[in-house]
């Protein structure tokens, strides 16, 4: 997975503060015994056992919420237990706060019920005429529906089954067919800063997946110093293009030196331009977006092309496949349950934007944002989700203007457990304390070593002053819970370590018969960049 550290500006992180809090959580164990030695001897009525533990977790989330880091913020908190269905904690629930990634519950769920979890992106290849003697009489088109999993391994494999079918030569133009989504690559309710940045790539229905995590609209750019201060330094963009170009003005650093390397792209170009100093012994890696994504997948399908033998005579262009052409080859992408895994676990932007247009296209006939966020609402009214308190301006949640309340984030992490699909989806969201990249995602450095670790799916976000955390627990009593907490308007880094304290004392909770202990609610706060960082945050502050 590149290293995201540069990817803007970085904005610092604050090192954790060391801090003990009074907590009646204590082992399952100790909790469970002591409470049925009371209710067996009678000493404690199981109502005044059960009102004791719940006004003890609420004192505690109280504390925590009371952290100076969240003066002047607004903090959405709802607790609710699945299994007796009473709420366990209420905090401005009904607030209606930027979601930051947690739109992408929105967006996911409501792909699984307008797609379905068997749907399939395709990528085909045809030509107006049958080539029946190895020869296009014309152009051939490439006809994209917004796969996000065609890597540059996927176009050489539809570029060997044109060649397989025993295409030899084009006369006219390889055609890239991108009409399946409208023509808006970038929501105007983005930033423009971000632009650069692989979190607000450009959207296309032909786009190329630059790596196993599928970021779209994007390259890799890699860079390797020389072995002595004064050396060149080796800079490479991948999937590299024709149609993309790489002036390096980089030079070796001392080893002892701080790096003032950085690649960058004109605006409205691809001319990436590569500066500064790399010290010798470091590397550097991050990822770029590209522009006009369309075009930079149809360059590359050229050249596998030409690598199979299949001469094109004319020129890339882009345009509209004829309504009746020949399939000449055809890939299908995984299915949508499968796709769920790397769009959730590593909060995927591209894909969620992806699947919005698919949901517009789809069921409206049109592959915008407009038409998508319709479709998406309606899906989500369907499902039992109120959406009087939802305000989408897209899929991903990038957007500042996006608003959404913990009340109804609960409210739909309830109700897709009714669903068919509610599994895979569920598995999907990253899983506390779990190293492995596509299981535990975003969360992969936050909770381990608790009672949260292994227990607690949820979903991140993050944005300039939001932060976000919202999903399912079961706590030591053996209950399962839903949460959201919503943070918005706080100054300073992410209070990641308060949701997270929060979740493990949702972890450990019983209804009666905790002991009290004192414990670190210090966190494991995950520096922008790591693996475990946010991938929809934007970098306009601290995150």
């Amino acid at each position: 997975m590149p290293n995201r550290n540069d990817l803007a500006p970085s904005a610092p992180v604050s090192s954790p503060r060391p801090r003990r809090t009074a907590v009646r959580a204590g082992s399952a164990a100790v909790a469970a015994a002591a409470s049925a030695a009371l209710l067996a001897a009678g000493a404690v009525p199981a109502s005044a056992e059960s009102a004791t533990g719940v006004a003890d977790l609420r004192s505690d989330i109280d504390s925590l919420l009371a952290d100076s880091r969240l003066e002047g913020a607004t903090s959405g908190v709802l607790v609710r237990s699945l299994t007796r269905g009473d709420v366990l904690y209420r905090g401005s629930a009904r607030t209606e706060l930027i979601p930051a990634s947690n739109a992408k519950l929105l967006t996911s769920a409501a792909a699984m019920e307008v797609l379905g979890a068997d749907y399939r992106f395709t990528t085909t290849v045809s030509a107006g005429e049958d080539p029946g003697d190895g020869v296009v009489d014309g152009d051939l088109h490439l006809v994209g529906t917004g796969d996000p999993t065609l890597t540059s391994d996927a176009v050489d494999e539809l570029a060997a089954e044109v060649a397989d079918s025993g295409v030899g030569v084009v006369t006219g133009d390889l055609v890239a067919d991108d009409t399946w989504f409208d023509a808006e690559r970038l929501s105007p309710a983005w930033d423009p800063a971000d632009r650069p940045y692989y979190y607000s790539a450009q959207i296309s229905a032909l786009t190329l997946a630059a790596n196993s995590d599928y970021d779209t609209g994007v390259v890799d750019v890699d860079a390797t110093p020389g072995g002595a201060q004064g050396d060149a330094v080796d800079v490479a963009l991948s999937p590299m293009t024709d149609n993309l170009s790489l002036a390096n003005e980089a030079a070796t650093g001392a080893a002892d030196a701080p790096s003032t390397f950085g690649v960058s792209r004109k605006p409205d170009t691809n001319e990436f331009t590569a500066e500064g100093e790399l010290p010798v012994g470091r590397t550097y890696s991050t990822l770029r977006t590209v522009d006009e994504p369309t075009d930079h997948a149809a360059h590359l399908f050229a050249a596998s092309l030409e690598e199979h033998g299949v001469k094109v005579a004319g020129d890339v262009e882009r345009g509209t496949a004829p309504q009746r052409s020949v399939p000449v080859a055809e890939r299908s992408s995984m299915e949508l349950g499968e796709l769920l895994t790397p769009f959730l676990k590593l909060s995927n932007n591209g894909h969620a934007e992806i699947l919005m247009k698919a949901m517009g296209r789809e069921a409206a006939g049109e592959g915008g944002w407009d038409a998508g966020i319709a479709v998406a609402t309606r899906a989500l009214h369907r499902l039992g989700v109120p959406t009087h308190a939802v305000e989408l301006d897209d899929g991903s949640g990038l957007a500042r203007s996006d608003r959404l309340t913990a009340a109804t984030t609960v409210r739909l992490l309830e109700r897709v457990r009714h669903q068919p699909w509610f599994g895979t989806w569920r598995d999907a969201l990253p899983l506390a304390g779990a190293p492995e990249h596509m299981v535990g995602g975003t969360l992969s450095g936050r909770m381990g070593g608790t009672a949260a670790a292994g227990n607690v799916r949820a979903k991140t976000g993050t944005l300039s002053g939001v932060s976000a955390l919202s999903g399912y627990v079961t706590t030591a009593g053996g209950e399962r819970l839903v949460f959201s907490i919503i943070n918005n308007g706080y100054a300073g880094a992410a209070p990641r370590d308060i949701q997270d304290a929060i979740a493990v004392r949702l972890a450990e909770f019983t209804r009666g018969g905790a002991v009290e202990v004192a414990r670190p609610l210090a966190a494991q706060r995950t520096a922008p960049g790591s693996p475990a960082a946010d991938l929809e945050c934007t970098w306009a502050g601290t995150c």
